[in-house]
């Protein structure tokens, strides 16, 4: 994807929107304004983590994803299903069930993304024990939390692992298997992921680390889940072992299964936008020196707290624990030494979309008008004006984007000076016209 070329999963319907703050207050990125009454997404920082989906009380904020007939563009289809997906269900031992209702559900095959995220962990392993890396390293999984990286702490960028995603790797490899199995070119062959957020999708659609990812379309959980629950019944037990993964694998699903899988005593995940933020400005600060591996996720309780998903985050963590108990610790390693297909094929770079200006000069300048019109504002951070902070108004006012009285404090002070003004003068009116009239009164006594 080229630089400076946004595409994002999470939309808006202005109007479904009522011009509330819920979304403007909780953007991680302060990618959202509120103008005229209406939300407005500034794409360029967007990171698609859902943030505003799962805040917004109105259901304005929505997130794109393939429709299920996409699968039928291509003759060969595969299911990637996401780990998350086995938390969604009730008194589920096993996935084979979850595995059967896929192939009923139309699909030629299933490859787990569990099976790659066991392959990833073991690459992983092998980089930190074979290569000087920047510590700690920090998980290159979660979409939004890159993206987040990339625009708000460049500084960060050296500890990122330079690995694909288990979504890509699963991809490539059932690609790869299926391709060897029936004779088909690549291209013919459509891998589907069973997404249960929105960043995914940001993720295969304008991928980072690869020029192309080999992902050909992104299905939501919640759409799925209905067709799977009616299926499911239907899965002969006769079927035989169907899951190709263990319990690291499927223990990504949820917050601190990759770190774990790491097999490293020293590592610190956390879940949830708000704390991934804290974790990262502290990892800025230099504040951690003795870890090694740092695992976050955007979404609360890791990928099973995504808004595309339709069970509880934390009933579906429980959920995944209970899975795992009869699963073998892992069921996939690598076959060699070679990690070159699991690393990145292109650097990740910074976006500077936070930048006031491309010229250093003129981006002081635009900083120094910035401080003197945050101290004129009252640091409430209210959010009425639509911007998220007093210091994100005063950035837009010197983008040109709003007005310094768009502060409703400012404005009241406004009104009541003009007020005032024209309380002095209605007070001075009455004064000046009893003069005249008594100079009026007094020509009239001396003409007669």
């Amino acid at each position: 994807m080229e630089r400076g070329t946004f595409f994002h999963s999470v939309t808006l319907d202005r109007e479904k929107c009522h011009g509330c703050i819920n979304c403007v207050k909780r953007c991680p990125t302060e990618a959202i304004r509120v103008r005229n009454g209406k939300a407005q997404i500034i794409t360029e920082r967007c990171i698609d983590c859902g943030e505003c989906i799962r805040v917004c009380p109105h259901h304005a904020k929505q997130a794109t994803f393939d429709s299920f007939s996409a699968i039928d563009r291509f003759p060969y289809k595969v299911a990637l299903p996401a780990p998350a997906l086995y938390g969604q269900f009730n008194n589920l031992d096993d996935v084979d069930p979850v595995i059967g209702a896929l192939e009923l559900m139309g699909f030629d095959e299933v490859f787990e993304v569990a099976r790659a995220a066991e392959l990833v962990s073991d690459a992983t392993r092998r980089y930190m024990a074979g290569c000087q890396v920047r510590r700690p390293v920090i998980s290159s999984a979660c979409p939004a939390v890159l993206r987040l990286i990339r625009v708000r702490f460049p500084e960060l960028l050296d500890n990122i692992l330079p690995m694909h995603a288990p979504i890509e790797v699963a991809a490539r490899l059932a690609k790869r298997e299926a391709a060897a199995k029936t004779g088909l070119p690549p291209e013919q062959i459509g891998a589907f992921f069973i997404s249960p957020c929105p960043a995914k999708v940001t993720a295969v659609k304008m991928p980072l680390g690869t020029e192309k990812s080999s992902v050909d379309g992104v299905l939501a959980i919640r759409e799925v889940y209905p067709r799977l629950i009616s299926l499911m019944k239907d899965v002969p037990v006769s079927a035989g072992e169907l899951s190709g993964a263990g319990r690291m694998g499927i223990g990504w699903g949820s917050s601190g299964g990759e770190a774990a899988a790491a097999l490293r005593e020293r590592y610190l995940a956390a879940d949830g936008i708000e704390n991934v933020i804290r974790v990262l400005e502290d990892l800025e600060d230099e504040k951690f020196y003795d870890l090694d591996f740092v695992e976050l996720n955007a979404c609360s309780g890791g990928c099973v707290g995504g808004v595309l998903n339709v069970e509880n985050p934390y009933v579906a963590r429980a959920k995944l624990k209970r899975i795992r108990k009869y699963r073998p610790v892992s069921c996939n390693r690598l076959p060699d030494d070679d990690l070159s297909p699991y690393q990145w094929d292109l650097a990740v770079q910074y976006e500077p979309v936070l930048e006031l200006d491309a010229n250093l000069k003129a981006a002081m300048e635009k900083m120094r008008q910035m401080h003197e019109i945050e101290e004129r504002l009252y640091g409430m951070d209210c959010g009425s004006c639509g911007a998220p902070s007093c210091k994100a108004l005063a950035e837009d006012v010197v983008r040109g984007f709003a007005e310094e009285n768009a502060c409703i404090f400012k404005l009241r002070d406004e009104m009541r000076a003009m007020a005032d003004g024209l309380t002095r003068l209605a007070r001075a009116l009455p004064r000046a016209s009893n003069s005249e009239d008594s100079r009026e009164n007094s020509e009239k006594e001396k003409s007669r």
